[in-house]
């Protein structure tokens, strides 16, 4: 039975849940007349730190993920003749931010059973001129990070991890945040594990680079335009160090932050709870579901939640996908791989079968929705769709 018949609403593939603490916290910072980055900013940054729960941990407010991965490299040093490392199985803004800096990527493949960057790939790929590993935690499950951190420690390579899928999760009982990379990136989009609309943070304890990051997150400017415009005594003056970026956070977003912040594990587990109840309805179909962590009582964020139709499906993807639109369902395809958009294909002259598990995968995935708000019925309502296209 098809939308059409049912009358049905359409099930979008994501929506926010934003509470009246968040609207409350918004309007008064519009009331405040503070509204661009000023004490809400560092409040988020400070219960930012704090969540992370790690003492020397700084939490650089950024109005994207984007920002944060590019403010990470630049204070790194990364520039033109050096390499960086990361998936092919990635949004662009991962590798994008490397090309900012006028340095090259080495895309490299996957492991087939997590769909997380494969550690001997990167391995594989390092060359005189790699400078950095950028691991991304895929769809909130995370990277082997004791294989990243042992390689990048012996060829003396910094790692930036892409935490944007990543809050909160564990990787042996750490939270992604606290580990020993040298900076860690997580994202606020809209659809993420929690929102401030758009918006990230770049944590790390490196004061150096926490210090290089603050100058060029707003025009190079040597002071915070907060503490310019608080100072009790004329503090007008102020030196542009470096040509800097604008990627600060305002207070607006920021607000939203530090309630969503306060519910991110109550919204990890009720993800988890809808992800159990996919991977119960949906056992006995020929379909690859989502890994769990490799380590017992890790946390998975569940960003998203990703199947893979195996050999003997009997469908393609884009009937399961043409089907699920049909029924009012909307999902999508987590990722494109790089490999294969013309502008990364092009200049590294990249094939599909030296990415082989990518390929594979982006082939055979689509990404169910997955949200706090999604009900039981909800989340029955997808599984009858998906058992409809395969005739079960």
């Amino acid at each position: 039975m098809s939308q059409a018949d049912t009358q049905l609403p359409f099930l979008p593939f994501a929506l926010p849940e934003i509470g009246e603490e968040e609207i409350s916290e918004v309007v008064e910072a519009l009331r405040s007349g503070w509204v661009t980055t000023g004490p809400k900013t560092r409040q988020f940054e400070q219960d930012f730190a704090a969540f992370l729960g790690e003492e020397g941990v700084h939490a650089i407010a950024v109005n994207s993920a984007t920002a944060g991965l590019h403010l990470a490299l630049e204070a790194l040093g990364i520039g033109p003749g050096d390499e960086v490392i990361t998936t092919t199985h990635t949004f662009t803004a991962t590798a994008e931010v490397v090309r900012y800096l006028g340095a090259d990527v080495k895309l490299v493949d996957i492991d087939p059973a997590t769909l997380n960057i494969d550690p001997a790939a990167i391995e594989a790929a390092i060359t005189p001129r790699t400078k950095a590993i950028m691991p991304v935690h895929y769809a909130g499950l995370a990277v082997d990070m004791d294989a990243v951190l042992d390689i990048a420690a012996r060829h003396g390579l910094k790692v930036v991890e892409d935490a944007a899928h990543a809050l909160p999760t564990t990787w042996k009982g750490q939270l992604v945040g606290t580990l020993r990379s040298d900076a860690v990136v997580f994202s606020f989009y809209a659809n993420k594990t929690m929102t401030t609309g758009e918006g990230g943070m770049l944590v790390t304890r490196d004061a150096q680079l926490a210090a290089r990051a603050k100058v060029m997150r707003l025009h190079g400017i040597n002071r915070d335009a907060f503490d310019r415009f608080t100072a009790k005594v004329p503090s007008w003056y102020y030196e542009i160090v470096a040509p800097g970026f604008k990627y600060n956070l305002t207070d607006i977003a920021a607000a939203m932050g530090l309630h969503q912040l306060k519910r991110v594990q109550g919204f990890q587990v009720k993800r988890e709870q809808l992800a159990q109840r996919f991977d119960a309805a949906l056992a006995d179909l020929p379909l690859t579901l989502p890994p769990r962590p490799v380590h017992a009582g890790d946390l998975h964020a569940w960003h998203l939640y990703v199947v893979r139709l195996k050999d003997d499906a009997g469908i393609t993807r884009d009937q399961l996908i043409e089907t699920l639109f049909a029924d009012g369902i909307g999902v999508s395809v987590h990722y494109i791989p790089l490999h294969l958009h013309p502008y990364w294909k092009e200049r590294y002259a990249l094939q599909p079968e030296s990415f082989p598990h990518s390929q594979k995968a982006y082939e055979r995935m689509v990404s169910l929705p997955l949200y706090t708000r999604m009900t039981d019925a909800d989340v029955d309502r997808v599984v009858a769709s998906v058992r409809r296209a395969f005739g079960r």
